[in-house]
């Protein structure tokens, strides 16, 4: 009504003039409370996506902590895989804490300490899936996310934290398909069959297990007589070996299964070592199902019949690219899987460089 009124009596020009001035005034507040909001607004999402206790650069890993409770260095797979994980992490610049170990307890030990240290991630393996459920489920509680690789967690927290895992059974699946294709080439139509295992109480394990054994099932011909645990551990696998060769004798056995390729080399070392022929027409079929170097080149010569991808250097890549997604707040899928393959002496050529880094 005021602006009307000055019209009217002659203040026209004055009127325009004083009115643009408040249009624009106006105008320019609202895009300041604007760009305030959106600003705002970016920084709470990038937060929030992350998970994390808003340490670092917004959308970049650069900064942010991660607690590593991962396999010991004393093992062969873990040490190739902590290498390359360490390395791609430490290069984004992310503040990493080596917490790495093969004995469950201090790995139960060290999770505790991390939640009070309070990282932006926790990044663990599971040697006692069920030891390792009550300090993930605490971490919840107090707001640390996890991330499990390898072997998948106990079903009580299986909601609670991300997950990289290998495919478990698919590779307790191939070293089964390695047994059987093995023993039918040799022209048996029965023949006991002895496994030398990964830590038992781990889901890595269990799983394997589940894959090969309903595998197995398919031919009824072939048994398994003997199941061991040898705890990742390649001495221990051929001291077992030895036992159960001389429990049973060569006759007695007709294959055998280390988990990984460390473990079905010293059985047959053992194997040669007790007088009992390996491979061929006639002799000890034996598997794994991770690839080493060694296990590539035992193929090739025709003393391991077989084995399977699971990789230390590929699961810690596809690992190390979930973890720097997830600080830079991308929020990739809660759950991935590394796609294995089984590998004989028909393919071996084509996995050679896969598994040749460790």
């Amino acid at each position: 009504m005021k602006p009307e009124t000055r019209l009217a009596t002659g203040g026209k020009t004055t009127l325009r003039k004083t009115g643009r001035q408040r249009v624009n005034k106006i105008a320019l507040a609202g895009s300041l409370v604007a760009m305030a909001a959106l600003a705002a607004g970016c920084t709470g999402s990038s937060s929030t996506a992350a998970g994390s206790s808003g340490t670092g650069n917004r959308g970049s890993a650069s900064g942010k902590t991660v607690h590593f409770i991962g396999y010991g260095n004393t093992n062969q797979w873990a040490a190739y895989y902590n290498s390359v994980f360490e390395k791609r992490l430490k290069a984004a610049d992310v503040k990493l804490k080596d917490l790495t170990t093969m004995d469950a307890g201090t790995a139960v030990q060290n999770f505790n300490q991390a939640i009070a240290d309070k990282p932006d991630l926790i990044v663990t393996a599971l040697l006692d899936t069920k030891s390792m459920a009550v300090p993930i489920a605490k971490a919840k509680q107090a707001g640390v996310p996890v991330l499990v690789f390898d072997g998948r967690p106990d079903p009580k927290v299986d909601g609670d934290v991300l997950q990289v895992l290998s495919d478990n059974v698919a590779l307790g699946k191939a070293a089964a398909e390695n047994i059987i294709e093995g023993l039918k080439a040799q022209g048996r139509k029965s023949g006991n069959v002895v496994v030398v295992t990964g830590t038992a109480s781990s889901l890595v394990t269990q799983d394997r297990m589940k894959g090969f054994n309903a595998e197995m099932a398919t031919a009824p011909g072939y048994k398994v007589i003997e199941t061991q645990d040898g705890n990742w551990d390649p001495t221990l696998s051929g001291q077992i070996a030895t036992q159960l060769l001389a429990k049973h004798s060569c006759d007695g056995i007709q294959a055998a299964y280390g988990m990984a390729d460390y473990m079905a080399l010293p059985i047959i070392a053992s194997a040669k070592q007790a007088g009992c022929e390996v491979g061929g027409k006639k002799g000890l079929v034996v598997t794994s199902s991770n690839c080493f170097k060694a296990g590539i080149e035992a193929i090739k010569q025709g003393t391991l019949y077989g084995t399977a991808t699971e990789d230390p250097g590929t699961i810690a890549n596809q690992t190390a690219d979930y973890v720097l997604k997830y600080l830079s707040g991308k929020n990739p899928p809660r759950k991935q899987t590394v796609k294995e393959e089984r590998i004989t002496a028909a393919n071996v050529d084509k996995y050679a460089a896969q598994c040749s880094h460790a």
